[in-house]
């Protein structure tokens, strides 16, 4: 069976709020082997809801709602279901009593508003909501030659939906699948490649249709390779998930630097407890982003010494004593500028490795070759230089430097064992 998630509400398309309850429950849906092909988020207009929801019941198995349960205006869901239907809106006096009973508990008398919270669509199902005023609806909308759509309608309150889920809805969607069926993924983290040459070390696992499938994302440089696997048990998708994952590692080898949660730091937080080295950065271009983002991932660890953000090349004398002329003369981009941040720093704060960022190159539109920044890695024998490439969007320059020094440094740590 394929599913289609549909979040209801102005908060969700004026972008006021984040759509986490279509994230919550197409996790769920995978879990028990039931795969989610749409996300649908619309607005409370009654109209837009009919629409989506027709089409929805149409190209799904299941559809799963959150939202627009409620006792105002705007919660228009029982009526898009009973026009979807072409049912009426019937009153149930069960539910009635027990809204009212909710409100008692607080010493308040129920508003007659709330009325409307327990009408459904006639044929459907209720949904018992044991921690709020607003029960779910359960409905088999009927197809043409075909099985009917299991749709179900639950609040858009999280702990309210969580709760349904697990008393409810979950366990109706079980037996529906009928076999115990499972979907599991696996997410491995990589730096260091672009996309394309990535894809290009990986020959035929991202095609479209294979078993497992290999799906690729990036953000702000980090590639995300996501392998699904569907089958009978955990355990199965576990081991059709193996393979794809080895074969990965064998391909990329040091660009994979983690999976799920990692990010860099968490690696490099990691490798440094292994090694016993301490850690200080001194930085210009990344204005601390490298020391904050170690600061989180050592935390009570006391690895990381601390780090030093030079703002300009006055401060690059009085912090580090860097002399100016060697400023003047080779530029703050420049191997022997980030070379010196990273000695003055290891002198300063006294650390086994110190890393260094240089200052950004300067990028215009109208320059089109190719602009380098540096990075330095100081220990007590020698001081590695690199270049690394910089460009792309400003949005995520400095996170992308950031990312570039921290890899600089697990690979040198990798190579410490």
């Amino acid at each position: 069976m394929d599913a289609e998630v549909i979040a209801i509400g102005d908060e969700l398309t004026s972008g006021q709020r984040l759509d986490t309850n279509s994230q919550w429950l197409s996790e769920r849906l995978g879990d028990i082997g039931i795969r989610v092909l749409y996300h649908t988020t619309v607005a409370d207009d009654l109209d837009a809801n009919l629409r989506v929801f027709r089409q929805a019941v149409e190209r799904a198995d299941v559809v799963v709602a959150s939202g627009g349960l409620g006792p105002t205006a705007d919660d228009l869901t029982r009526e898009v279901l009973a026009q979807l239907t072409g049912g009426e809106l019937v009153l149930h006096e069960d539910i009635v009593q027990h809204i009212r009973g909710l409100f008692a508990r607080f010493g308040r008398e129920m508003p007659e508003r709330n009325t409307v919270q327990a009408m459904f669509p006639a044929g459907s199902r209720v949904i018992p909501n044991p921690a709020g005023t607003a029960p779910g609806i359960a409905i088999d909308v009927p197809r043409a030659g075909r099985e009917p759509c299991h749709l179900f309608a639950l609040p858009g309150v999280p702990a309210e939906m969580f709760r349904m889920w697990d008393q409810s809805v979950g366990p109706e969607l079980v037996r529906l699948a009928g076999a115990p069926q499972a979907i599991r993924h696996r997410r491995i983290k990589c730096f260091g490649l672009s996309e394309s040459e990535l894809e290009g070390r990986l020959p035929d696992l991202i095609r479209r249709g294979r078993t497992p499938s290999v799906g690729i994302t990036v953000s702000a440089a980090t590639i995300t390779l996501r392998i699904t696997a569907q089958g009978a048990s955990e355990a199965e998708c576990q081991a059709l998930i193996e393979p794809v994952a080895a074969t990965i590692y064998e391909c990329l080898g040091n660009v994979v630097f983690g999976e799920e949660e990692d990010e860099l730091e968490h690696v490099v937080a990691r490798l440094l407890a292994e090694r016993g080295k301490t850690l200080a950065t001194v930085e210009w271009g990344t204005g601390g982003l490298v020391a904050h983002r170690l600061h989180e991932a050592t935390a009570k660890s006391g690895y990381f010494l601390g780090g030093i953000v030079v703002p300009n090349d006055v401060a690059l004398a009085r912090l580090l004593s860097v002399a100016p002329q060697v400023v003047v003369e080779h530029t703050p981009v420049s191997a022997e500028v980030v070379e010196a941040m990273a000695r003055g720093g290891r002198e300063r704060l006294g650390a086994d490795l110190t890393l260094a960022v240089s200052q950004f190159p300067q990028l215009s539109r109208a320059d089109k070759t190719p602009q380098r920044l540096f990075l330095a890695l100081a220990s007590a024998d020698e001081v590695v230089v690199r270049s690394a490439p910089h460009f792309g969007s400003p949005d995520f320059l400095t996170t992308r430097a950031a990312k570039q020094a921290l890899n600089l440094l697990r690979l040198a740590l990798l190579d410490q064992k």
